[in-house]
């Protein structure tokens, strides 16, 4: 018995290999994105619209981001390095780093990289957390409530970064450009 396709549902638009190549195009031309967050899109955008084509719909999107890599479009260990970066350069740590690039879908072999950077620039970007928050040495006043520093070493390990530098940081007087610069100049804390 043959098998009568399922009838149009009019609430969906119609999609084919072709449009779905048409929209991974726009996408990776517009966003700066990974072969995962790619995929997603595409995979949300069948779930979205009536299939068209015979083939199968998850193949196709494989397929589209396979030539998307062959085209150089995409490039994980390219994206990895380029938001490992500006999350660092925004005052994150190394764990939030890691974080981000699992969920982007990077997998470690292309985010070894980005994580030696987000590590080697782990204190700058702690010192440049404290400066946006205007905590330790930048804020107003020395800090004498324990719980309040305690709240702030907490928003520290939000940010991604350890307990021990955080600490270190938010003992560093306010104005006092020396103790901050060696902190800066010396290792890691970790």
């Amino acid at each position: 018995m043959p098998k009568h396709p399922a009838p149009f549902d009019r609430s969906k638009r119609p999609l084919g290999a072709a449009k779905l190549d048409e929209l991974a195009l726009a996408y990776v031309a517009r966003f700066a994105t990974s072969r995962a967050k790619l995929l997603r899109y595409l995979a949300r955008k069948v779930r979205e619209s009536e299939w068209m084509d015979e083939s199968d719909a998850m193949a196709a999107c494989e397929a589209v981001a396979d030539r998307m890599e062959r085209l150089h479009y995409l490039d994980d260990r390219q994206y990895a390095v380029m938001r490992a970066g500006a999350m660092t350069r925004r005052g994150l740590g190394v764990r939030r780093v890691r974080a981000q690039l699992y969920v982007d879908g990077i997998a470690e072999a292309d985010s070894g990289e980005a994580i030696e950077a987000a590590e080697s620039a782990a204190v700058a970007a702690a010192i440049g957390f404290a400066r946006r928050r205007r905590l330790g040495p930048f804020a107003a006043r020395g800090l004498d409530d324990p719980k309040l520093r305690e709240r702030q070493v907490a928003a520290f390990v939000r940010a991604g970064h350890s307990p021990a530098l955080a600490r270190h940081i938010l003992g560093v007087a306010p104005g006092d450009a020396d103790a901050l610069a060696a902190l800066d100049a010396g290792a890691a804390l970790d």
